[in-house]
């Protein structure tokens, strides 16, 4: 019942910015709480920053200051502005969803590459 849908990966080179773009296509933006969550090779995949429908955020540790997460709920959309980028945020990044109610991120996006080299 809901279809997430990213774009805005790339290759880019240390210090440069990214942004990600997620669209919500379900009835019920407002009842989620908004996450993107990344996976580099060999490694867990981790939350790295997340959005209440009220706009109230959280940022991982290594993110913070860096990274900003925004939603616009006119149009069902998420975004994770990424400045200052180093080769330690390569990975696949995901968008998820998880209902306000619950502890799970019920739906996810396919993924986008974000490459950084040094």
């Amino acid at each position: 019942q809901v279809q997430l849908d990213e774009s805005g990966g790339g290759l880019v080179q240390a210090g440069d910015s990214l942004r990600l773009s997620c669209v919500f296509y379900g009835r019920t933006f407002s009842q989620y709480v908004m996450g993107w969550f990344r996976q580099a090779p060999g490694k867990e995949r981790e939350l790295v920053a997340a959005i209440t429908p009220g706009g109230s955020t959280y940022d991982a540790d290594s993110v913070k200051g860096r990274f900003t997460l925004s939603r616009d709920h006119a149009n069902n959309m998420v975004y994770l502005q990424m400045n200052s980028l180093k080769p330690e945020d390569t990975a696949i990044y995901y968008c998820a969803a998880q209902r306000i109610s619950s502890s799970i991120y019920e739906y996810w996006g396919q993924g986008t590459q974000v490459t950084v080299s040094s």
